[in-house]
């Protein structure tokens, strides 16, 4: 299929395009099944249409699409107590992108202090490697130089180090910090696990500098990693936590997680939002969390993404020269390929075999099915990738 010329061309886009999808498959416009593994960046967490989400959009969008947050919303209180009782926090707020999650947590880093008169302390330590999204803000924070250029100057109150060095950190942090950002688990960059030990310093350094802690769990949080939100795998508590991305297992949402005290400054009229929080959001995502908050859920990713990794690092056996490292937890995991071939053409070769993942940093190829996934499903991924690498060279 030919991408429309109407369509502002900022995406690259691979040639095949889906009519459907039901389950952890999808369906080409041809006919022709998918497996796939990259859930459209680890968004589609239950798959597709999912019978649970299905039955929830379908009922309220018999009763109720949207209100404005100047009236009270039954389904917005009601989820809110649910997301914030499963985790850290004391308050939520819903927005509609990963983006405006981040940019709610920033805002919040910002506000916190300077309610207590501290206007200074106003910096944000930010690490390399990092995708906070497409906003001048997150871009900013993000430091990344290829996101920035054309659209300097950037926003300033960010010092970026580097990611996982805690001597970095303790270099920049200073009075006038006020938050240390961070994506434990870097997607975008290639799977980049965060050591536990370095997040635990991190946590230790932000209470003992009088700073904030804020996660930027878009990506591996709501059940990626195996735990809902990843600051659990680390036994860690943040002050903040954004999210998106699965947490309506496709329907446009974010949140932004907040402890009572790290949200002291967010007070009425300091931010807003048009559609967050709307009635067909809330019902989705209330359906999603009560699939992962069920019974035995969250072992079964643990289970499936261990099975899964070994597989994987039998196929790095199999093919050293084509899989440099195996990276990840849970079910948010990465394939670092060698110099040979360029991630993204054994994107397309894997394609041809219908197996779908997801291109990233550092030569990576992410591996991020839904997390559905049975054995079944790992044995036919490993089966797709085998016949991908044996046919190269």
């Amino acid at each position: 299929m030919i991408t429309s010329a109407k369509l502002l061309p900022v995406h690259k886009r691979f040639d095949v395009s889906f009519c459907c999808g039901q389950g952890v498959y999808l369906v080409s416009n041809e006919g022709e099944k998918y497996l796939d593994f990259g859930s459209g960046i680890a968004v589609n967490a239950l798959g597709h249409c999912h019978p649970k989400m299905v039955s929830a959009l379908t009922n309220q969008a018999n009763r109720l699409w949207h209100v404005s947050n100047i009236y009270n919303i039954s389904e917005l209180n009601n989820y809110a107590e649910k997301l914030v009782d499963a985790t850290f926090a004391d308050y939520v707020f819903f927005c509609n992108s990963g983006a405006e999650a981040i940019e709610c947590t920033i805002k919040m880093i910002r506000r916190h202090f300077y309610v207590k008169g501290q206007k200074e302390k106003n910096r944000i330590i930010t690490f390399t490697g990092a995708f906070h999204g497409r906003t001048i803000a997150t871009i900013s924070a993000a430091a990344k130089k290829k996101y920035l250029e054309g659209f300097e100057p950037a926003l300033p109150g960010f010092d970026n180090v580097e990611f996982g060095n805690i001597e970095a950190v303790k270099k920049a942090i200073d009075a006038n910090t006020a938050g240390i950002l961070i994506e434990p688990i870097q997607g975008e960059e290639g799977i980049r696990v965060s050591d536990k030990n370095f997040i635990k310093e991190l946590r230790e350094l932000a209470t003992k500098n009088d700073t904030l802690l804020a996660f930027d769990e878009v990506q591996c949080g709501m059940g990626r990693t195996g735990n809902l939100f990843a600051y659990d795998y680390y036994d860690v508590k943040p002050d903040i936590v954004a999210t998106a991305k699965a947490i309506a297992g496709g329907f446009p949402l974010g949140a932004c997680l907040a402890t009572k005290d790290a949200a002291d400054g967010m007070t009425l009229g300091v931010h807003g939002t048009t559609y967050g929080g709307n009635p067909l959001a809330m019902a989705v995502a209330d359906s999603v969390l009560k699939v992962m908050l069920s019974d035995g859920f969250l072992e079964n990713v643990r289970k499936v993404g261990a099975e899964l990794k070994n597989e994987l690092q039998n196929l790095q056996k199999e093919f050293p020269q084509f899989i440099e490292e195996v990276r990840g937890i849970g079910l948010m995991l990465g394939l670092k390929i060698s110099d040979k071939i360029e991630n993204t053409e054994l994107v397309k070769k894997l394609i041809e075999n219908k197996l779908l993942v997801i291109p990233a940093g550092e030569n990576v190829i992410r591996i991020m099915p839904p997390l559905i996934i049975t054995s079944d499903h790992v044995k036919e991924a490993k089966e797709k990738i085998t016949k991908a690498l044996s046919k190269l060279f």
